[in-house]
């Protein structure tokens, strides 16, 4: 594992939103959802695909916050463009587990 300084640290901006949103994304190469995250006012609201589809439902996504980093380039999956990259940890079968907080926080909290 490699060492990285504070500062690099630092240049990672990991922040709270609200999910709003959650629709299908069939165009991914691997099952996907395509989320809409509310990070406040400062922020907005941001898209994201999420490749969570064996955890969650749709319908449990909606309400739940989460921790995204916000200061990735936009990418193009598909026909979509994700605005940031919303955080979790592979299970034993690789599949993603969201990270989220234990508490409601403002949307738009910065990880400290």
């Amino acid at each position: 594992m490699e060492e990285i300084s504070w500062s690099d640290f630092e240049k990672i901006d990991l922040r709270v939103g609200t999910i709003l949103a959650v629709e299908d994304f069939p165009k991914a190469r691997k099952p996907a959802y395509q989320l809409t995250i509310d990070f406040g006012s400062i922020l907005g609201i941001k898209q994201s695909s999420a490749q969570i589809t064996v955890h969650y439902s749709k319908e449990e996504l909606v309400g739940r916050q989460v921790v995204a980093v916000v200061n990735f380039p936009r990418k193009q999956i598909a026909n979509f463009f994700s605005e940031c990259l919303v955080t979790g940890f592979a299970d034993e079968q690789g599949d993603i587990i969201l990270t989220t907080v234990e508490k409601k926080v403002p949307n738009g909290a910065r990880l400290m």
